[in-house]
C-alpha cells in the first residue's frame, strides 16, 4: 500500500467516525475549520523543516509527485508531500472527535469548564 492510499483511507475512516460513529460532526462546523487552519499553519512549518532539510525522506514510488523536495509544486506544499497534510488532518480530527465524544459522556476532570473553584 502506498502512502497516498493509506492517507486517503485514513481520512475517509476518520471522517466517517466523526460523522456516523461518534456523531460529533466536527467537520460540519465552522469553528473546526478555523481551528484546523491554525493547526495546518504549524504543520506546514514543521513539515517544511523536516522534509526541506531531508531529515525525513519519502520513497518516490510511495507518494504523489516529485521525489525531490520543492517548496511548492509537484504535489508538495512547503516541501512536504500532500499526503502528510491528509494524515495530519486525520490525526487531528480523530483526536478532537474522541475528546469531544468523551467529554459529552462525562469523562472529564472536575471542575468542568466554566465552574469556579472556591477560594482557598
Amino acid at each position: 500500500m502506498t502512502y497516498t492510499v493509506a492517507a486517503l483511507i485514513g481520512v475517509c475512516v476518520v471522517v466517517s467516525l466523526d460523522l456516523f460513529a461518534l456523531r460529533t460532526r466536527l467537520v460540519t462546523r465552522r469553528v473546526w475549520w478555523v481551528s484546523y487552519a491554525i493547526t495546518l499553519g504549524f504543520q506546514l512549518v514543521i513539515n517544511g523543516i523536516l522534509t526541506g532539510r531531508r531529515i525525513v525522506v519519502y520513497a518516490p514510488a510511495a507518494i504523489l509527485g516529485a521525489a525531490q523536495p520543492r517548496l511548492l509544486g509537484g504535489w508538495r506544499i512547503a516541501y512536504a508531500p500532500v499526503e502528510d497534510l491528509l494524515f495530519g488532518f486525520a490525526m487531528v480530527l480523530l483526536t478532537v472527535s474522541v475528546w469531544v465524544w468523551l467529554g459529552r459522556r462525562g469523562f472529564q476532570r472536575t471542575p468542568r469548564a466554566g465552574e469556579r473553584r472556591p477560594p482557598r
